[in-house]
């Protein structure tokens, strides 16, 4: 950030480009997983299997699978995490990508498999 005023620093981050806010959806690796990909951070993606680290004592230490990643907001939802709305109908939590651990990694799409086996880590296979 160039500013230290916090008006400045939202405007900044919500007016961001898609490229810079795809970024602020990283989350550490597990400690199995930083040691096979020889990295400590990861993009998030729908299907990665998350830890919940931070947040309400009712949902720390929930682990599911990612069923939505939003950009804008720079949250994810986890699938089994739900808020009551004032009707009682449940809607899937947002999450800061912050307070979560990836566990396991959608490596469906080969162009993220490769981007993992060329950063020098092992193959996944």
């Amino acid at each position: 950030m160039t500013s230290s005023k916090s008006k400045i620093q939202r405007k900044t981050q919500i007016n961001a480009p898609t490229h810079i806010a795809g970024k602020k959806l990283s989350a550490h690796l597990s400690e199995g997983l930083k040691n096979q990909f020889s990295r400590r951070t990861a993009r998030i993606c729908t299907g990665d299997t998350v830890t919940v680290l931070r947040g309400a004592k009712n949902i720390r230490g929930t682990e599911g699978k990612v069923t939505k990643v939003s950009t804008a907001s720079g949250r994810i939802s986890i699938d089994g995490i739900t808020i009551n709305q004032a009707d009682g109908t449940a809607v899937a939590r947002p999450i800061h990508a912050s307070n979560v651990v990836i566990t396991k990694l959608n490596l469906d799409d080969t162009w993220r498999k490769n981007m993992f086996s060329r950063k020098g880590g092992q193959n996944s296979e």
